[in-house]
C-alpha cells in the first residue's frame, strides 16, 4: 500500500463521523448511535495513525521510536472491540443483557490494549521501523510477545464477528441479511492478515525471512477487510433510509387525489405559510395531511352519515375487505359533502349548524386517509355515490336548514 492509501479511508470515515455528529449531539442516549460513532472515529484512527508518514511524526513528537506500534495495535483491539459492541446492539435483545455482552468485550479487549502497553514498555526496540516492525522484532523479548497477543485479539474478532453475524444473518431477510454476509466477509479478511503476519514472524523465529507477507500483503488485506465490513455497516441502513424515503413519497403521492379534492373546500390558493419544495419527504406528508384534515373540518356541516352507510353496505357487498369498505365510505361521504356544499354558497348550513349542538364524534374511527384517496379514484362506489350527488336537486341539500 502506499503513504496516501491510508489516508483515503481515514478521510471518508472522517466526512462520515462529521455527517453523523449532528445526529449524535441531539441523540446521544441511543446506544446504538454512540457504537456507530464510536467504529467511525475508531476505524479513522486507525487507518491515520498506521499511516508510515504518521508513525515517523508520532515517533518524532514523543521521542519514542517505534512508540507508534503499541498505539496502532491499541486502536485496532479498540476498533474490534467497537465492531463487536456495534452488532451486539444493532442485534438488540434484553437490555440488561445487551449491557453485559457489550462490557465484557470492551473490558477483554480494554486489558489486550493494556498489555499491549506494558509489553512494549519492557520490550526494547531502539531502531525505528516504519513498516516492518512484526518481524524486525520478531524475536525481541516481549515485544515479540506483543505481537502475538495482538494479532490473537484480532483473529479472536474476525472469528466472533463471523459467528454473529451468520447466526443472526440465518434469522433475517432483505438488506440487513446482506449487510451482515458482507460485515463477515470483510472480517474473514482477519483470518488471512494475521495468517500471513504469524507465518513471517515464525518464519523469523525459525532463521527465514519471508517478510513481504507481513509488509506487503498483510496491509492489502487489513485495507480490503475493513472497507468490505464498511460497507456491510452501511448498505442497510443505507438501503433501509432510501426504503423509508421512497415509501413516505409514495404516501405523499397516493394523498393527492384526496388532498386535490379539499382544496375547494378549503379555498384554494391561500395565503398560508407553506414548507419549501425541498423540505423533507416525511414535513410533505404532515402538510398535505394537515391541509386533508382542514378540508375535511370544512366540510363537516356537509357530512351525511347515510350516505356513509350506504356506500359502507355497498361496498361490503361487492366484495371489499371490512377495512376497504370504511375508506370507500367515508371517500364517498367527501365528495358527496363537497358537492352538498357547492350547491350552498350562502353557508346556509354551515349557520345551521354553527346553531345547533356540535354532535359527539366520539364514535368516530381514525381514517385511512391513503385508502380514502385511493378510493376516490378507483372505487365504483365513490364513483356512483359522486354521480347521484351531481344529479341529486340542488333543493335536497338545504332540507337540513329548513
Amino acid at each position: 500500500m502506499s503513504d496516501s492509501s491510508y489516508y483515503i479511508p481515514a478521510a471518508a470515515m472522517a466526512i462520515a463521523l462529521f455527517f453523523k455528529a449532528p445526529v449524535l449531539l441531539r441523540s446521544w442516549r441511543d446506544p446504538l448511535l454512540r457504537c456507530v460513532c464510536a467504529l467511525l472515529a475508531l476505524a479513522g484512527l486507525v487507518f491515520l495513525f498506521a499511516a508510515p508518514p504518521t508513525i515517523a511524526d508520532v515517533n518524532r513528537i514523543t521521542g519514542i521510536p517505534n512508540v507508534s506500534a503499541p498505539l496502532v495495535y491499541s486502536l485496532l483491539s479498540a476498533f474490534s472491540a467497537s465492531c463487536l459492541v456495534l452488532i451486539i446492539n444493532w442485534r438488540g435483545g434484553p437490555p440488561e443483557v445487551t449491557r453485559r455482552l457489550s462490557r465484557r468485550w470492551i473490558a477483554g479487549y480494554g486489558l489486550v490494549s493494556l498489555a499491549i502497553i506494558v509489553l512494549f514498555v519492557l520490550g526494547d526496540t531502539p531502531v525505528e521501523r516504519l513498516r516492518d516492525l512484526d518481524t524486525y522484532y520478531a524475536n525481541t523479548p516481549f515485544i515479540r510477545e506483543m505481537i502475538v497477543l495482538y494479532l490473537a485479539a484480532l483473529t479472536v474478532a474476525g472469528v466472533a464477528m463471523n459467528v454473529m453475524c451468520w447466526r443472526w444473518a440465518l434469522q433475517v431477510r432483505g438488506w440487513l441479511r446482506a449487510g451482515l454476509l458482507i460485515i463477515a466477509l470483510g472480517f474473514l479478511f482477519n483470518v488471512p492478515y494475521a495468517a500471513t503476519k504469524f507465518i513471517a514472524v515464525v518464519a523469523r523465529w525459525n532463521g527465514g525471512n519471508l517478510d513481504g507477507l507481513s509488509t506487503y500483503v498483510a496491509p492489502v488485506l487489513a485495507s480490503a477487510g475493513a472497507q468490505v465490513s464498511a460497507i456491510g455497516f452501511c448498505l442497510p441502513l443505507a438501503c433501509q433510509r432510501i426504503g423509508d424515503t421512497w415509501t413516505t413519497w409514495a404516501t405523499y403521492r397516493r394523498l393527492g387525489p384526496l388532498w386535490q379534492e379539499l382544496q375547494s373546500a378549503t379555498g384554494r390558493g391561500r395565503q398560508d405559510i407553506r414548507i419549501a419544495w425541498w423540505a423533507p419527504a416525511e414535513l410533505q406528508v404532515t402538510q398535505r395531511e394537515s391541509d386533508i384534515h382542514d378540508g375535511m373540518l370544512a366540510l363537516y356541516p356537509y357530512f351525511d352519515t347515510a350516505v356513509r352507510t350506504h356506500a359502507y353496505d355497498a361496498a361490503m357487498a361487492a366484495g371489499s375487505e371490512p377495512a376497504q369498505a370504511r375508506a370507500e365510505a367515508d371517500a364517498a361521504m367527501v365528495t358527496t359533502a363537497l358537492r352538498a356544499k357547492a350547491a350552498d354558497p350562502e353557508g346556509r348550513v354551515i349557520r345551521s349548524a354553527a346553531e345547533a349542538t356540535a354532535p359527539s364524534t366520539s364514535h368516530e374511527v381514525s381514517r385511512d386517509l391513503v385508502q380514502m384517496s385511493i378510493a376516490l379514484r378507483q372505487s365504483p362506489v365513490v364513483a356512483a355515490a359522486r354521480e347521484r350527488a351531481e344529479t341529486r336537486p340542488e333543493s335536497d341539500f338545504h332540507e337540513r336548514t329548513s
